[in-house]
Order: structure tokens, then C-alpha cells, then sequence
């Protein structure tokens, strides 16, 4: 039986993928990975394969994606299908360290100014004026806590450059991304789909880098057709 693993992303949890765990159900197991313990994608990666028998179908958000990819790359044989959303596939660039160890030390000053810095960008321009939305995210940030900020934004600065290996993927790949997300846009996705040799990109409208909760109920039904299309592919 398939198994069906949704990891988050930076300082996130199962919050950002509950409602598609809920309609994946039907279909198979579902697991919520957990990569809060790992100073790198690689052993993120490993640690899940470790954890998780069986085949499985990824979806991973953000730095969720980049694990997802990792264990496509670790374990090819295991994997049905990858779905990647906000994410991307390049190694650190030449001036992101210096950001990178500014919101280490924010977070480890307050983890409440780095959600209040760190989280507007990441929303639909229209959104970030959504109060309920807001706090839910802030929460999720706050329960991540500054270790745990810090250990994963190393383990970002540190990741492999996962274009040398995408066109050995054949696994089916749904990328997903939201028009508005200026942190993973759709050309970055774009660039994914064009180096691997089965990969269908979707933009969500009216959606920023947290697109799995703005725009859940659209992010789901994507994913939902996607996996009908191709179920012959997967869980056969």
C-alpha cells in the first residue's frame, strides 16, 4: 500500500497540510513527517525513509519540497510521486547567508518580532490583513521555536543543489505554486518542470507562499485532480 508523507516547511507543522491529509485518507495511509530534528536536507531525507516503509507519494511545502526531492534522489525505487509546492531546487546563493543569519539572530531574540517580520511577505498581499489567518500562522512560527528555526535555516544554507539530480527523477512531479508567491514564483517552478521528464505545473490564483492554507480548498482540488489522472501511474 501507498503511503502518502506530507512535509512542511520552515518553522511549520501538519497545520499547513491537514486538510489535504483529510482527503487523502480515503486513498491510503498518511503520515505527517516531522523535520525538526536534522541539521540537513540529506538527513531529513534519510531519517523519513528510515521512519516510513513502503512506497510512497511526497508532497512537501517549501523546505518540505527540498526533502521531498532529497528522498527522491535517496530512494528513486520507493517513491510513486512527488507533488512540490512553493518550493524550490537551488543551491545557497552568493548573498543569502548574511540574510539567512539575521533571522537567526531575530529568532533567538523573539521568535514574535520574526513572525511579524518574517510572515507578511510570504502572503497574498490581500491576505495579510486576515486576522484569523494571521494568528494561526504566528502560532505555528512560535511552537517551532528559535532552536528549531535555527537548526532548519542552517540546514537551508547548507542544501544540495538538487538540479544536478532532477533529470534522473522519473517519477510523476505536480508542482504547485501561488500567483502571488514573490519568494517561490512560478518561473522558479517553471525551471523544475523543464528539468525533470514527467512534471505538470499549477498556479493557484489569489495565492502567496503559504498557498496550502491561503488557498486550501484550490491547492487540494489540484492535487486531488493530479492524483486521479495519474492514479494508474502511482498506486498500481
Amino acid at each position: 500500500m501507498v503511503t502518502h508523507l506530507l512535509i512542511p516547511g520552515l518553522v511549520s507543522d501538519g497545520r499547513i497540510w491537514r486538510a489535504l491529509g483529510d482527503m487523502l485518507a480515503p486513498r491510503g495511509p498518511v503520515v505527517h513527517g516531522d523535520v525538526t530534528r536534522d541539521d540537513s536536507i540529506a538527513a531529513m531525507a534519510a531519517r523519513l525513509l528510515a521512519e516510513i516503509e513502503g512506497p510512497l507519494v511526497i508532497v512537501g511545502h517549501s523546505m518540505g519540497g527540498r526533502v521531498a526531492m532529497e528522498m527522491a534522489h535517496q530512494a528513486p525505487c520507493r517513491i510513486r510521486a512527488l507533488v512540490l509546492a512553493n518550493t524550490g531546487h537551488n543551491a545557497q546563493g552568493a548573498n543569502e547567508r548574511p540574510k539567512r543569519e539575521a533571522k537567526i539572530a531575530l529568532g533567538h531574540e523573539s521568535m514574535q518580532n520574526l513572525a511579524a517580520e518574517w510572515l507578511p511577505p510570504m502572503l497574498d498581499p490581500a491576505r495579510t490583513d486576515d486576522a484569523e489567518l494571521m494568528a494561526e500562522l504566528t502560532d505555528m512560527v512560535l511552537a517551532a521555536g528559535a532552536d528549531v528555526h535555527e537548526r532548519q535555516i542552517r540546514a537551508l544554507m547548507g542544501r544540495p543543489d538538487a538540479g544536478e539530480y532532477l533529470p534522473q527523477l522519473d517519477c510523476p512531479i505536480l508542482l504547485l505554486t501561488g500567483a502571488q508567491d514573490g519568494w517561490s514564483p512560478e518561473a522558479q517552478h517553471q525551471h523544475i518542470a523543464d528539468l525533470t521528464p514527467d512534471a505538470e505545473l499549477r498556479v493557484i490564483e489569489s495565492a502567496g507562499h503559504f498557498m496550502p492554507v491561503e488557498r486550501s480548498d484550490e491547492t487540494n482540488a489540484a492535487i486531488n485532480d493530479w492524483l486521479e489522472r495519474r492514479a494508474a501511474d502511482i498506486y498500481d
